[in-house]
């Protein structure tokens, strides 16, 4: 699965993890999540987030 991160505060999307607290179950695709979702950190819009690697 994917990992995403914010581009303007680099708040993490882990679609393995999802986000429990924002009412996304583990497992949820990042293209399943509305287009209108926004970064519970700092506010910026889906379409500011980007796929990312971490390393490990």
């Amino acid at each position: 699965m994917a990992k995403y991160q914010c581009s303007a505060c680099y708040f993490p999307y882990d679609e393995d993890t999802g986000l429990p607290d924002e009412a996304i179950a583990p497992g949820t695709l990042w293209a399943d999540i509305p287009d209108d979702w926004i970064c519970p950190e700092c506010g910026t819009p889906k379409a500011g987030f980007i796929g990312y690697h971490p390393e490990g």
